[in-house]
C-alpha cells in the first residue's frame, strides 16, 4: 500500500492484490448491471488516451455534473493518470453558480450524465469562453458522447500506449488532483485546490476506521461525487476492497438498497434523521401490542451503551429479545446486512447515534470540511474509540488544537493548499501553517466535540452570545420539526422559523381530527401552533436561559438546494433566509 500515492495508483493495487469480479454496480432497467477489476482498468485506459488525442495536456481542467455511476470512476481515474485536475460539480446548483464554476475553474470540457443536466448547461456552455466541447453519457440526441472519447482511445497505437505510461509516470502525488467548489451558506463558491497527497492521506487514515469492513464486502453509494466526503470515501470503499453499488435513481434508492445488501455505506445527518423518523412512523401505525413492543425496543435502544461492561446482565437479555423482535427489522429496511454508517456533513444528533448503535448498527460521526479533504477526525466502531455527541477522536496524522476564541484548528497532510485563484482568502483560512475551521469546539479526553459555527454565534441586545447550531439540532429531534433556523442578532431574545414535517403533522391532524384546506391555512390553525408551542416548550427545558426560544414562526415552504435555501451539502443559507423570512423576522422581535 506505500506505493499508492495517487488516486489512480488504488485501482493499479487492486489488480494486483484484490481483484474483484463486480468492483462497480449499477442499477438498470435490465437488472444490475456490473463491471470487473479489469472492466475497470481498460474503461479508464480508453478514456486516458482519448483525452489525450483530444489534446488536453497535465494541469487542464475537465468539468463534470455526473450522478453516482460506475462511469464517473471511469472519467476521473481517466483524467488523474494525464495529471488533468477534476471540476466536479453538484447537480443541484443555480444557473449563477454553475456559470461561476465552470468559468472561474477555466474548465476546457464539460462531460454531463444525462439529457436532462444537457439541456440545463447547454446554454451556460455556450456563454463560457474556456469550454471546447459539451460530452453526455446517456445518448442524447445531437450531442458528443464520452463513447466517442472512448472510441478515439481505442483506436490509438503503440505509441500513444507508451506515451500514457509516461504521463502517468509524470504525475506527482503533490500535484493538483481536483478542484471542489465549495459555497459554505453565503456568496459566490470558492475553488478548494487538492492534491492527490491531500486525498490520497485522507484515504489511508479512513482505513483505520473500516476495520470492520471486508474484502468483497458491498458499499452503497448515493450521495453526490461531487461532495468530497462521498468522494473520499468512494476511494476508501475502493482501497479497502469493497463492491461498490449505486441505485438507479434516488426514487428507486430503497428498494435497490434492499437488492444489493449493503454493508456501509456515507450519509449526512438530514437523511439520518428521515431514515428514523420513517421507522418510528412505521411503529405508529403497529397495533396496540406491537406498537407497545416497538417502542419499549425503541426506550431499550435509547439507553445502549457501546461499552459491554456498562451493560447489565438484565439490560442485555431484554436488548437480545428487542433485537430478534424489532431490531433486525431496522437492519432489513437497510438491506439486511448493514455493519456501519458513517455519518459527515453536520452534527448528529446523540440520540440517533445510540439509538441506531442499539439496533446493531454502527454509525460513525466525524467532523471535516471540504479544505481537509475531509477527514479531521470521526468515531471508531469500537467502544473505547467512540463518545456519542463527539466528532471522534484525534488521531497523530492529523494535528488538532483550539484557538483561544474556540476556533478549531487544524493541520496535517489532509489540508488545501488554497483557494483556487484567490490568495486573500487562502491567507485568511490557512494561517501560521494551521488551517481555521471556522468552527467552534472542544477537546476532551482525546475527542473532539463541536459546538457551533464561528461565524453563525450571534449576540443579543444584553450581552449574551447565543449558538444556533446547538439549539437547531436540539429541536430537530422532535417529529414535528423538518427544519429551524433559529434567528435573534441584537435582539432582545432568541427566536425561530420552524418548518413543519408535513408528513408527520398531517398524520397528527388526521389522528385529532383539524381539519384544513391546506399546509398555508395549516400553519395558521391554533391547535397546530398549540401542539408546535408545547414542543418547543419541551426542548426548552433542555437548554440554558438565554438559548431558549421565546418566540416562533411555523413557515410552510420547504427549504432544499433547489430552493437556494440549503447549500448542496443542506446546510442552512442563513444569509439568504434572513433575506427571504425578512418580514416573518421582524414580525417575531416587534
Amino acid at each position: 500500500m506505500n506505493n499508492v500515492t495517487r488516486t489512480f495508483d488504488i485501482l493499479t493495487f487492486n489488480e494486483k492484490n484484490q481483484p474483484l469480479e463486480k468492483a462497480l454496480s449499477i442499477k438498470t432497467n435490465s437488472g444490475w448491471t456490473s463491471y470487473s477489476t479489469s472492466d475497470y482498468r481498460q474503461r479508464v485506459d480508453k478514456i486516458s488516451l482519448g483525452l489525450m488525442a483530444l489534446g488536453l495536456q497535465k494541469s487542464d481542467k475537465v468539468a463534470t455534473v455526473v450522478n453516482n455511476r460506475p462511469e464517473w470512476n471511469f472519467i476521473d481515474f481517466g483524467m488523474s493518470q494525464l495529471g488533468l485536475v477534476h471540476v466536479g460539480i453538484y447537480p443541484t446548483i443555480s444557473t449563477e453558480e454553475y456559470q461561476h464554476i465552470l468559468s472561474h475553474s477555466e474548465a476546457k470540457i464539460l462531460i454531463v450524465s444525462s439529457d436532462e443536466l444537457y439541456n440545463k448547461l447547454l446554454p451556460i456552455f455556450k456563454k463560457t469562453d474556456s469550454i471546447k466541447d459539451i460530452y453526455t453519457i446517456d445518448p442524447v440526441k445531437g450531442a458528443k458522447n464520452l463513447a466517442d472519447i472512448e472510441l478515439l482511445g481505442s483506436q490509438q497505437n503503440a505509441d500513444a500506449l507508451s506515451e500514457l505510461e509516461n504521463r502517468k509516470a509524470a504525475v506527482n502525488a503533490d500535484d493538483l488532483l481536483t478542484l471542489i467548489y465549495t459555497s459554505g451558506t453565503t456568496g459566490l463558491s470558492k475553488g478548494v485546490m487538492l492534491t492527490h497527497n491531500n486525498v490520497v492521506s485522507n484515504v489511508k487514515l479512513g482505513l483505520q476506521y473500516i476495520e470492520y469492513l471486508n474484502y468483497r464486502d458491498r458499499a452503497f453509494s448515493f450521495l453526490p461525487m461531487s461532495h468530497i466526503l462521498e468522494r473520499t470515501g468512494n476511494y476508501l470503499w475502493q482501497l479497502g476492497g469493497l463492491e461498490i453499488y449505486y441505485a438507479k435513481s434516488i426514487e428507486t434508492l430503497s428498494d435497490d438498497m434492499k437488492e444489493a445488501k449493503p454493508h456501509t455505506f456515507i450519509t449526512v445527518p438530514r437523511i439520518f434523521e428521515k431514515i428514523y423518523d420513517k421507522i418510528i412512523m412505521k411503529g405508529r401505525e403497529l397495533s396496540p401490542i406491537k406498537k407497545s413492543l416497538f417502542f419499549w425496543a425503541v426506550k431499550l435502544g435509547d439507553q445502549y451503551d457501546p461499552n459491554p461492561a456498562h451493560r447489565t446482565f438484565s439490560y442485555n437479555l431484554k436488548h437480545k429479545i428487542a433485537d430478534k423482535l424489532i431490531f433486525t427489522k431496522w437492519r432489513e429496511a437497510l438491506g439486511g446486512s448493514i455493519k456501519g454508517v458513517i455519518s459527515g456533513g453536520a452534527a448528529l444528533q446523540p440520540r440517533l447515534a445510540r439509538a441506531f448503535w442499539g439496533a446493531g448498527i454502527i454509525v460513525q460521526e466525524g467532523f471535516g470540511l471540504t479544505e481537509t479533504s475531509p477527514i479531521v477526525t470521526a468515531n471508531g466502531f469500537s467502544h473505547d474509540k467512540v463518545r456519542y455527541g463527539s466528532v471522534g477522536y484525534i488521531t497523530k496524522e492529523v494535528n488538532v488544537k483550539i484557538a483561544e476564541d474556540g476556533e478549531i484548528l487544524v493541520q496535517g497532510p489532509n489540508v488545501m493548499t488554497g483557494y483556487f485563484k484567490d490568495i486573500e482568502k487562502t491567507n485568511e483560512a490557512i494561517q501560521n501553517g494551521w488551517f481555521h475551521t471556522g468552527d467552534i469546539g472542544k477537546i476532551e479526553n482525546g475527542f473532539l466535540y463541536i459546538t457551533d459555527r464561528k461565524k453563525e454565534i450571534f449576540k443579543l441586545s444584553g450581552g449574551k452570545y447565543v449558538a444556533p447550531q446547538v439549539i437547531e439540532n436540539k429541536l430537530k429531534e422532535s417529529n414535528f420539526v423538518e427544519q429551524i433556523m433559529v434567528v435573534g442578532e441584537n435582539q432582545r431574545f432568541t427566536g425561530a422559523l420552524i418548518v413543519p414535517d408535513f408528513n408527520y403533522l398531517h398524520n397528527w391532524c388526521q389522528l385529532h381530527q383539524v381539519k384544513y384546506r391546506d399546509n398555508k391555512e395549516l400553519i395558521q390553525n391554533p391547535v397546530v401552533l398549540a401542539r408546535y408551542q408545547k414542543e418547543v416548550d419541551f426542548y426548552n427545558q433542555q437548554l440554558d436561559h438565554v438559548s431558549q426560544i421565546k418566540k416562533f414562526h411555523l413557515v410552510c415552504e420547504s427549504w432544499t438546494p433547489e430552493s437556494g435555501d440549503l447549500s448542496p451539502t443542506l446546510k442552512l443559507k442563513r444569509r439568504s433566509l434572513m433575506v427571504k423570512y425578512n418580514r416573518k423576522i421582524q414580525d417575531i422581535f416587534a
